[in-house]
């Protein structure tokens, strides 16, 4: 008896590698250092399916496994002075979030290096309750928010904790897991005129006053995070997490962000960071 074409059969009818385990996934905010650097380390992983991210205009990805969801009239509504969307605005996200278990949501400043970026929705803080409200009616569970802040701003019992109204309507509108990640920003680029510039070295000795675990964080070792910490989150207990500036910089130190996503989630030991001598 030959075997060899029933088990060509039953080869061909298993599901693909680690597909039973992936979730389906939609992030809003793929533009940007930030937002870019994500989506590259969430394909490269294979870890969800289907993978989505909102675009605001016709954008056909050439790469393998992403899924482009148009919804101009939300990024209408969040080019806004309010920066809030309701009612029909939000209408394009309802067939998109009936297929989500878990949602993204990346706040990065608009970058000029291509217009490729301009394609992919940005949004506001502002848009953050009404975007986390339609998500959470269309049945997505899980949701993880990247805010990069400026940590001076931010009072040190807020940095840990819900820093806002927005934030708290969010926390009590019944998702299983609430996780926000606050990661320090870079200032903003002022311009490149000479007195400007000029300017900017002399403010840029203000930075030796921030202490080092304030520093910006460079978006790849922030994506490499969020992704660990995306691909832990559903099998943890619910509940709302906030994880500080302080944590993430020592996150980008640690060898393996996904010891560390799953420490700092188990509430364990966290690694303790592998300073670097800065050179001369």
């Amino acid at each position: 008896m030959d075997l060899l074409p029933h088990a060509l059969r039953a080869a061909g009818a298993l599901p693909p590698d680690g597909a039973a385990a992936r979730r389906s996934l939609v992030v809003a905010g793929g533009g940007g250092a930030l937002g870019s650097a994500l989506l590259e380390q969430l394909l490269g992983s294979r870890a969800f399916a289907p993978l989505r991210v909102l675009v605001t205009r016709d954008f056909h990805a050439s790469v393998q496994g992403l899924e482009p969801q148009r919804c101009e009239d939300f990024a209408a509504g969040s080019d806004t002075d309010t920066g809030t969307g309701t009612g029909t605005e939000l209408a394009e996200l309802a067939e998109l979030a009936e297929l989500a278990e878990l949602a993204i949501v990346v706040f990065d400043r608009e970058r000029h290096a291509n217009g490729r970026d301009k394609a992919f929705l940005r949004p506001r803080p502002g848009d953050l309750p009404a975007l986390a409200a339609w998500l959470r009616r269309r049945q997505v569970r899980d949701l993880l928010i990247v805010s990069p802040h400026d940590a001076a701003l931010l009072p040190q019992a807020l940095k840990a904790g819900l820093a806002g109204l927005d934030e708290q309507a969010v926390a009590a509108l019944g998702f299983e897991h609430v996780l926000l990640l606050r990661s320090a920003q870079p200032p903003a680029d002022a311009g490149n005129r000479g007195l400007q510039r000029l300017a900017d070295l002399v403010l840029a000795q203000l930075r030796l006053m921030t202490p080092q675990n304030l520093q910006p964080v460079r978006a790849t070792k922030v994506a490499q995070l969020v992704l660990a910490l995306a691909r832990q989150l559903g099998s943890r207990p619910a509940g709302t997490r906030v994880m500080p500036p302080e944590l993430v910089w020592q996150a980008a130190q640690a060898d393996d962000a996904e010891a560390f996503a799953r420490a700092w989630l188990d509430g364990s030991a966290l690694p303790a960071p592998r300073l670097r001598v800065p050179r001369m």
